[in-house]
C-alpha cells in the first residue's frame, strides 16, 4: 500500500513489526524492510534519475531507519518518523549525483532546441514505440531534475505519490500552508517550461518524442538492447499507487502530472541484496539483537 496516503492500513501492524524486531526478530526485519522499500526505491530513483545513485540513497536511508529503530516511541506515525528520516537523507545528501541531464531548465530547453527533430512515418512509429516511450520518460526524468532538490521531493512526494497536505506537511516537516505553496511553485515552474516545450501538453510546440528518437538513438542517449526507464517488468506509479491528495489542479497541470505519474515503478531491483546487506551487517545484528 502507498504510505503516502492518509488511508494507509498497515500502521498498526508496522508498530507490531518495530515491537518484534527490538524483541530480535529477523523475519519482522525483513517484513519491514521488504514492505517500505520499494517506495523509498522509487523516491530516490525519480530524485536522482539513477539506478546506483538510487541504490546507495536506499540502502543509507534503510540502515538509518533500522539503526534508529529503539528511538521511535510510537508517538507519531511510523511511516511519517521514518520518512522524515528518509527526507532528511535525501536532502542532505552532499554527494554530486551522476546526471545525464541539464542542471536547469534553461540547459534542458537548449538541449531540446538544438536537438534535430526528424520525422517517422506511421509505420516507424509502431516499429519504434518501447523507444518513444523511453525518449518521453528520459525527458520526463530530465525535467524532474531541473527543479531543485526540494521542490522535487515535493513534487514526488505530493504529485506523484499523492500524498495529502497533511501528510505532506508532516514528513517535510513544514506547515501545511508553507507545503502547499511550495508544491505550486514546483508544479508552476514545471507547467511553465513544459508549456512553452512540449508537445504532450501544448501541440503548438515542435518537439515531439518520436522526432527525437533518431537523434537519441544515434548519440547514445537511449539504447534499445538496455532502455532505463521502459521495460516489460516495470509498472507504472500510476497503477501501483492509490492517490488521495485533496489538492485541486488546472486543467494544464493535471496533465502534467498525469505524464509524471505515467513514468516506470521500479518493481523489480536488487530486493534481496538490499536485505542482506543490512541482515549481515554485524553492527545491526548486535545493536538490535537479531535472532
Amino acid at each position: 500500500m502507498n504510505p503516502f496516503t492518509q488511508t494507509y492500513s498497515s500502521d498498526s501492524s508496522d508498530n507490531q513489526l518495530i515491537e518484534q524486531i527490538l524483541q530480535g526478530s529477523k523475519i519482522a526485519l525483513t517484513n519491514l524492510i521488504e514492505r517500505h522499500q520499494p517506495f523509498i526505491y522509487n523516491l530516490a530513483w525519480k530524485l536522482t534519475g539513477n539506478d546506483a545513485d538510487a541504490e546507495d540513497l536506499t540502502q543509507e536511508a534503510l540502515i538509518k531507519i533500522i539503526s534508529n529503530l529503539s528511538s521511535f516511541k510510537q508517538e507519531s506515525l511510523f511511516r511519517t518518523w521514518a520518512y522524515r528520516i528518509v527526507k532528511n537523507h535525501f536532502l542532505n545528501e552532499r554527494k554530486k549525483l551522476s546526471n545525464q541531464f541539464a542542471n536547469n531548465f534553461d540547459e534542458l530547453g537548449h538541449l531540446l532546441d538544438n536537438s534535430p527533430s526528424v520525422d517517422l512515418s506511421e509505420n516507424e512509429k509502431v516499429e519504434k514505440t518501447e523507444l518513444i516511450r523511453e525518449v518521453r520518460l528520459q525527458c520526463l526524468s530530465g525535467m524532474l531534475l531541473c527543479l531543485t532538490k526540494e521542490q522535487r521531493m515535493i513534487y514526488i512526494i505530493g504529485e506523484i505519490f499523492g500524498a495529502d497536505h497533511t501528510i505532506g506537511s508532516e514528513i517535510m516537516e513544514i506547515s501545511k500552508d508553507n507545503y502547499r505553496m511550495k508544491l505550486s511553485k514546483a508544479r508552476k515552474d514545471l507547467y511553465n517550461f513544459m508549456q512553452n516545450k512540449c508537445g504532450l501538453v501544448n501541440k503548438a510546440n515542435p518537439c515531439r518524442c518520436h522526432k527525437k528518437v533518431t537523434f537519441a538513438s544515434e548519440n547514445g542517449m537511449v539504447d534499445a538492447k538496455n532502455l532505463l526507464f521502459n521495460k516489460k517488468e516495470y509498472s507504472t506509479f500510476k497503477a501501483e499507487l492509490e492517490t488521495d491528495a485533496n489538492f485541486l489542479v488546472d486543467e494544464s497541470e493535471l496533465k502534467i502530472a498525469e505524464l509524471q505519474q505515467d513514468h516506470s515503478f521500479k518493481t523489480t531491483f536488487e530486493k534481496k541484496n538490499f536485505i542482506l546487506k543490512i541482515l549481515d551487517d554485524a553492527q545491526w545484528k548486535n545493536k538490535l539483537n537479531l535472532n
